[in-house]
């Protein structure tokens, strides 16, 4: 089964867009499947649904940081190179889908309530949401970083 596969089996299972995105290459990380969806879990809805940045988008950059992220806090380079990999990533979601925002995304008004409880996922609810293309989307955008990084090291290695 391939990313996009996965990330769609899982969504449709229930799970959120991030859990969706980040659980669907957790397995190449070595990260077990229940921590790799606690890890996500909060960024679903716009993080904790509140609308703001997308959970497809979020666990975008979680994958980023698997890639590129820094692990010496003295390491501003690798900060620099994480933060540049999560903003291209980003914009080319935005460029795509208009934005990385899940408010905008779903066309919610500016007033819309914010609430803890979830919707029910249903016929209609996969319908009317864009959620699995936005988590289509952002498997695909890793995936071509992914083969880009892959690419570019080797060369610069060789």
């Amino acid at each position: 089964m391939n990313h996009i596969e996965r990330a769609r089996e899982l969504f449709l299972q229930g799970y959120n867009c991030s859990q969706s995105v980040f659980c669907a290459f957790a397995e190449e990380y070595g990260i077990p499947m229940e921590q790799a969806l606690r890890l996500s879990a909060s960024f679903g809805g716009g993080i904790g649904r509140m609308r703001e940045t997308c959970g497809a988008v979020c666990g975008m950059a979680m994958l980023a940081g698997m890639e590129t992220g820094q692990t010496n806090p003295d390491d501003s380079a690798q900060k620099q190179t994480n933060y540049h990999a999560v903003q291209n990533l980003a914009e080319q979601f935005r460029q795509i889908n208009g934005s990385i925002k899940c408010a905008e995304l779903l066309q919610l008004r500016k007033d819309a309530p914010i609430t803890s409880v979830p919707e029910q996922r249903t016929e209609e609810y996969y319908h009317k949401r864009p959620c699995l293309r936005m988590v289509e989307t952002a498997v695909e955008l890793f995936e071509e970083f992914k083969k880009q990084n892959t690419v570019s090291a080797v060369c610069e290695h060789n």
